[in-house]
C-alpha cells in the first residue's frame, strides 16, 4: 500500500508540471500541464480503441499512464530532446515495477514504449491528437507560431485511420463551435 500511495503523491506532481512546447510556441499556457494532457489524451485514445476495436483497457491504460515518467524526467520539448538524455526505461522500471500484484502496469507500459502493437501504436496517436488540439487552441488566440507547427503535420503521422480522420477534422473545426449552438441569453 505504501508504495501505491506514494505513486499517487507522485503522479499528482504531474500537475504542477507545465509543458516545455510553451517555449516554442511563445506562450504562456499555465493550464496546459502533463495532468491535464494526459486526460485528453485518454479521452482521445478511448474514441480511438473503439473505433478501431482493439483492447480498449490497453490502450486507456497506456494513455493515462505515458507521461507519468515526467514527474522524475520533466517534460522535454522539440529542442530539449536534441540535447538531454532521459532515461527512460530506468524511470518506467524504477516507478512501475512491483506496483501491481503482476507487473501489469509495467508489462503494459513497456508494450507502449516498444510501439509495436496496435494498442501502443493507437495510445501514440492519440498523444499526437492531443496536441493538434492544443495547437489549434492557440492558433485561435493568434499564435502565429502554432500555424506554422501544424501545416507540417499530416495524417501521415499517424498510424490508425480514425487518428487520421479526426487530424482532418481538427485542422477544419474552430475551437469555440462545440458551444456556439448552445449559447442563449435566456434561461430556462
Amino acid at each position: 500500500m505504501k508504495n501505491i500511495v506514494n505513486f499517487l503523491f507522485e503522479v499528482g506532481s504531474l500537475k504542477k508540471i507545465a509543458r516545455s512546447h510553451r517555449q516554442s510556441f511563445l506562450t504562456d499556457d499555465l493550464s496546459d500541464n502533463i495532468s491535464s494532457h494526459s486526460h485528453r489524451v485518454s479521452v482521445i485514445g478511448y474514441f480511438l480503441a473503439k473505433s478501431e476495436d482493439v483492447d480498449v483497457e490497453k490502450v486507456l491504460t497506456m494513455c493515462i499512464f505515458h507521461d507519468v515518467g515526467e514527474a522524475r524526467s520533466g517534460d522535454q520539448n522539440w529542442v530539449h530532446k536534441k540535447y538531454v538524455k532521459v532515461f527512460e526505461d530506468e524511470i518506467l522500471k524504477d516507478q512501475l515495477t512491483d506496483i501491481t500484484k503482476d507487473n501489469a502496469l509495467f508489462n503494459t507500459m513497456s508494450e507502449y514504449s516498444t510501439r509495436e502493437s496496435d494498442e501502443s501504436k493507437i495510445a501514440k496517436d492519440a498523444d499526437k491528437l492531443d496536441q493538434y488540439l492544443l495547437v489549434k487552441e492557440y492558433i485561435m488566440r493568434g499564435n502565429k507560431e502554432a500555424e506554422k507547427w501544424i501545416k507540417r503535420k499530416s495524417p501521415d503521422d499517424l498510424y490508425c485511420q480514425t487518428a487520421k480522420d479526426l487530424f482532418l477534422q481538427i485542422l477544419e473545426t474552430d475551437p469555440a463551435d462545440w458551444w456556439k449552438t448552445l449559447y442563449t441569453e435566456k434561461r430556462r
